[in-house]
């Protein structure tokens, strides 16, 4: 892998891990117009990881807060808002534990990886996202319960699929629970730290494999690309959810989505 190529992979893997667009979709054709084949699975891991900072950074108020009530709780110490950060972190793990479950199953399927596979799937999750146009929050952290961590745990499940985004997805499953907007985004980003943290373990065992086929600074130069290019993804997204937009992604996807049909 050169470094060119390298700084593609990490721009398209900030910005769609994000944005609403399905960066596995994205990086697989990708890789077919490049001519890369199979990459280790690491490789993807470690660009994840860099967006996975991002969220950690963006997100940092909430997750200290969580983090807090936590150690009050072990502590014994905990009161009412400690206790209702508590419940908010059993819905996360509930939303993650499904997760998990599901990811494993699908991956078991063997479905192969195929620009057929990812442009009708780009379609579904344009649908999807249109779904949000006329949505009308009102729940806040509080308001939630298990329901919603099931919900959007078959949701972040089901982003397993190359062409369908995660964040989309996860987004689109809080506003049909009527979370408010910035609640939904916030909290797609939140479930999604176990989630990619999990995958980073499964995977370590690929990295003898990933040293010997991509060098050390091509690898580092994917992973800043990828960093710089998710702070400013998260951003444009989080400003483009509070206005009511979200759904304008679909207006890629759907010409993406039926022009793959035709040409691959």
């Amino acid at each position: 892998m050169t470094y060119l190529q390298g700084i593609v992979l990490g721009l398209i893997q900030g910005l769609t891990e994000f944005l609403p667009v399905s960066s596995s979709g994205h990086l697989l054709m990708v890789r077919n117009l490049m001519g890369l084949g199979d990459i280790p699975i690491l490789f993807d891991v470690v660009l994840h990881v860099a967006t996975l900072i991002v969220v950690l950074v963006m997100f940092r108020k909430k997750i200290i807060e969580l983090l807090l009530s936590l150690a009050n709780w072990l502590l014994r110490r905990a009161d009412d808002r400690d206790k209702r950060n508590m419940k908010l972190i059993g819905i996360i793990l509930i939303a993650v534990f499904i997760t998990g479950v599901l990811g494993i199953f699908i991956s078991n399927l063997n479905i192969a990886d195929s620009p057929k596979i990812v442009f009708p799937l780009y379609l579904i999750t344009a649908l999807l996202l249109l779904t949000t146009i006329k949505s009308k929050g009102g729940r806040e952290y509080g308001d939630l319960d298990y329901k919603d961590g099931i919900f959007t745990g078959i949701a972040q499940g089901l982003g397993v699929f190359p062409g369908i985004s995660r964040s989309g997805i996860t987004i689109s499953a809080g506003l049909y629970r009527k979370m408010n907007r910035d609640v939904a985004a916030e909290y797609s980003f939140l479930i999604s730290i176990p989630a990619i943290l999990g995958a980073l373990l499964l995977d370590l065992k690929d990295g003898g494999e990933l040293m010997s086929s991509i060098s050390a600074p091509v690898l580092t130069t994917s992973f800043l690309a990828a960093l710089i290019s998710g702070f400013l993804a998260l951003w444009m997204l989080v400003r483009l959810i509070n206005s009511g937009k979200f759904y304008y992604f679909s207006f890629y996807l759907i010409p993406l989505g039926i022009l793959g049909l035709i040409f691959f």
